[in-house]
């Protein structure tokens, strides 16, 4: 995987965790940067996490799936990119916009949002990554965006996140199809 691939792939990982924080910040009126800090520290680690325990699960998978490995990449892939589509279009203001400070709701937040990071994880036992490059570079832009969003979100409010959103979807869906696509013409 290039490190462009890389990187849009971290991005397009980190736009849930945007799209929520952005709402996090229209929602607390003006949260402080040591809030903005902590969430992306939450959000980030925790979108780390998660593409290793699915890439685990998928190595544990993948001699028996070898066979069809490039179109359960693009089935998952293709999947979460079209589920954060449709979040982005059919979900309600208050899905999108937590009012909660404490660390528990945050916490589940993150985990909430980082579902697709494992569905994501478990595709990339199937290809030739680094898991550990790739997991520190969604961790990191999940830092970066999710802290950014907080403070953008006061600014702006969580209509914006919802453009992230489609973003992020519409690129998920391009890397799946870009995989099958490669596989298929080899």
């Amino acid at each position: 995987m290039s490190p462009a691939t890389i990187l849009v792939l971290a991005m397009s990982m980190s736009m849930d965790a945007f799209a929520v924080s952005v709402g996090r910040g229209a929602a607390m009126g003006r949260p402080r940067v040591s809030e903005a800090l902590r969430t992306g520290m939450v959000f980030g680690l925790v979108e780390a996490a998660t593409p290793v325990i699915g890439w685990a699960a998928g190595l544990a998978a993948s001699s028996y799936v070898e066979a069809v490995d490039h179109w359960i990449a693009f089935a998952l892939l293709g999947g979460v990119g079209l589920h954060m589509l449709a979040s982005a279009f059919f979900a309600r203001e208050e899905e999108k916009a937590p009012r909660g400070r404490s660390l528990p709701i945050l916490l589940a937040t993150a985990v909430g949002t980082s579902i697709d990071a494992m569905a994501v994880g478990v595709s990339l036992a199937f290809l030739d990554v680094n898991i550990w490059i790739t997991a520190a570079a969604i961790g990191l832009t999940t830092f970066i965006m999710s802290s950014g969003g907080m403070l953008l979100g006061r600014l702006v409010g969580a209509r914006f996140g919802r453009v992230a959103e489609v973003v992020a979807g519409v690129a998920l869906v391009a890397i799946g199809a870009t995989i099958l696509i490669e596989h298929l013409s080899a």
